[in-house]
């Protein structure tokens, strides 16, 4: 038994320095993700000519909205387990995996059939420039091929972080990142392959880490029954998984949508606003890891208390989530507001991009400190299996107040990136309010599991 992955019981006991601890894993994960994420860009437009780069930069925001999108699916497997561990009902947690593995393999299916037949049509549809087009079809198909091993990298991480488990996702993603650069490195650079040898080195390293994962677990053997015949469609289970990681997966790529209107609104003012807005947006990728590490970590927590029936305890965790979250955004956000300038230098020499790329921090430096309070109410919310309100107020501060406001902004003269990205701190205060409000409202004080 001692050899068996431990499952962490976060229901009893302190919650502070267990809370920080995790929080800390999973923001490791977070950053050695983006880390090597970046690292096909950065090779490839070292080594490799233009069109390469450009056919990795448009075929890389496709792949990545899909990984995302899988990524909150498996979100639904991360709270289900949870629940029932933080309830005691561990002889459920086997088929629960098994199920989310059915599920997920014919997801995965569906979708390289799909993404394979359709990479043209996608390639078009991002605008894929003439001499780079070839190159973005031929990422995406690449890719798309190795569909099973991403969706079944976010499956096992969902499930290690359903049983309390951040350390194994940080050495899988570990395992991943230092792939995936010494692929680059081979075949990119040694072997002369551009976007085809990215697609191929991004590949292998998922399989790589997905192989070595699972051959631990194997190895040392789930805290629960589990069988091979475990892994079968379950109308209930998979309903169940959905139900809570469907209206995440929306809520994602419905953000996500908004966040491409918004970039329409800025490459009106011109090549370097546009530039600019897309050096922040890598900045800001960094910028808003302390609050979404602390949205997963309050999921999980809460997660279990709830299962337990501790709704007093879960309170106390998305109180302690706040405050540590919010002191950390105070530094990195103070950091961002005045450092901008020397932060975007790192990817450009150019003064005005740089300038540009500064005025749109500037407001997400705002913003990093109220989504502090806005992560952590969501990840709350998600741990007591609330995802439909998550996805309702997800819309809500989309399209019914950042797109809005932006373009409002937008014509304020002088027009400023700055102006237009205030459009984000004004939504995300509107957000906390709702879901303050729908927290202290008699309906959810308790927050008993009756409704949703």
């Amino acid at each position: 038994m001692s050899a068996q992955l431990e499952v962490k019981n976060y229901t009893e006991g302190p919650i502070f320095m267990p809370l920080v601890k995790f929080t800390g894993l999973i923001m490791s994960t977070m950053i050695i993700q983006m880390l090597y994420g970046a690292a096909d860009m950065l090779i490839v437009g070292r080594y490799s000519t233009p069109d390469n780069v450009s056919a990795v930069s448009t075929g890389s925001q496709l792949m990545m909205a899909l990984t995302m999108v899988i990524a909150e699916l498996s979100m639904g497997t991360t709270v289900v387990l949870g629940q029932r561990i933080g309830g005691g009902d561990r002889d459920r947690c086997g088929k629960i995996i098994g199920a989310a593995l059915f599920f997920f393999l014919l997801l995965a299916a569906v979708l390289t059939v799909v993404m394979l037949a359709c990479a043209p049509a996608a390639s078009r549809l991002l605008n894929a420039p003439p001499e780079a087009f070839e190159g973005t079809v031929s990422y995406i198909r690449i890719c798309s091929a190795g569909l099973i091993f991403i969706t079944l990298y976010s499956v096992q991480g969902g499930i290690l972080r359903g049983l309390g488990d951040a350390k194994m996702p940080l050495v899988a993603v570990s395992i991943a990142g230092t792939a995936n650069i010494a692929g680059d490195l081979l075949l990119v650079c040694g072997l002369d392959m551009g976007a085809e040898g990215a697609a191929w080195a991004t590949v292998a390293s998922q399989a790589l880490s997905v192989l070595i994962t699972t051959f631990i677990i194997r190895r040392k053997g789930l805290p629960f029954p589990f069988e091979r015949s475990m892994i079968r469609y379950s109308r209930s289970l998979t309903a169940g998984i959905l139900r809570i990681g469907a209206p995440l997966a929306i809520h994602d790529f419905l953000v996500g949508v908004s966040f491409l209107i918004i970039l329409g609104i800025v490459n009106r003012f011109g090549v370097t606003a546009s530039a600019g807005m897309g050096i922040a947006e890598k900045i800001i990728g960094f910028i808003m890891l302390c609050p979404s590490s602390f949205s997963q970590s309050t999921a999980t927590f809460v997660a279990q208390n709830f299962g337990a029936g501790r709704i007093s305890r879960a309170r106390t965790v998305l109180r302690l989530a706040i405050g540590i979250s919010f002191c950390c955004s105070c530094v990195i956000g103070c950091l961002s507001f005045i450092g901008g300038m020397q932060l975007s230098s790192i990817f450009s020499p150019d003064l005005q991009i740089c300038k540009a790329s500064s005025d749109y921090l500037r407001a997400y430096a705002i913003d990093c400190l109220l989504t502090s309070f806005l992560f952590c109410y969501i990840g709350f919310l998600n741990g007591c299996g609330r995802t439909g309100f998550v996805l309702l107020q997800g819309v809500i501060g989309a399209f019914a107040l950042r797109v809005p406001l932006s373009v409002l902004f937008s014509m304020i003269e002088p027009g400023s990136l700055f102006t237009i990205a205030l459009a984000a701190p004004c939504t995300t205060v509107i957000q906390n309010i709702i879901c303050h409000f729908y927290l202290r409202s008699p309906g959810q004080h308790r927050l008993d599991g009756s409704g949703s």
